[in-house]
């Protein structure tokens, strides 16, 4: 069933989740889906304490068997070519939150969801911001309320030593892909938070 299936699978600059993320990308491989890697310029330039950018784009497009997107330029042609069936955004920051609900798409990450929306074909979302319950909640409100747009579940991540912040629970995502694929959206949408 998923082997016919091709995901943009798009990684942001939320560093701290790449260890939680990477698994999932691995995961969806093994299901059948056939994968291609997309990086945001941050992500695929920044070396951090969670990583060294290089090593996380070769360990994907081994995992994938796909060469990254890491421009705009190559990005473009996603929806033209009609390359993908569905895109995946996880981990999606603030930033690229922002961007999607306010029709910005300027990094190689907004465009090819820009670029894939145009054959109205989904866009799966894993959120993953320190402002989600802050300026971001507008942004976020806005993207479940547009069409063609999924949220992976989603809960506060430290309710108390950070109590706007929000990240998706990335264990859901393939259940998330595989209905928003129906385009309906998994349900709940919210889930328990992590710490209390």
């Amino acid at each position: 069933m998923t082997d016919n299936i091709t995901v943009g699978f798009a990684l942001t600059g939320s560093y701290c989740t790449f260890s939680k993320v990477i698994p999932q990308i691995k995961r969806l491989a093994q299901m059948g889906y056939n994968i291609i890697p997309i990086f945001s310029e941050n992500a695929s330039k920044t070396d951090t304490r969670f990583g060294n950018a290089t090593e996380h784009i070769e360990m994907i497009e081994e995992i994938t068997g796909n060469s990254a997107i890491t421009t705009i330029i190559d990005a473009e042609p996603i929806g033209p070519k009609k390359r993908l069936d569905l895109l995946v955004i996880a981990p999606c920051t603030g930033n690229t939150i922002a961007k999607l609900a306010n029709g910005i798409a300027d990094s190689t990450v907004t465009l090819a969801a820009k670029s894939h929306l145009r054959n109205g074909r989904p866009v799966v979302l894993a959120v993953s911001t320190n402002d989600g319950l802050g300026t971001n909640a507008k942004n976020i409100g806005t993207l479940l309320a547009k069409k063609h747009f999924y949220l992976v579940p989603f809960g506060q991540d430290d309710c108390i030593e950070k109590p706007s912040s929000l990240v998706a629970d990335f264990s859901q995502m393939p259940e998330t892909i595989e209905l928003a694929l129906q385009n309906k959206q998994l349900q709940p949408i919210l889930c328990q938070s992590k710490k209390s």
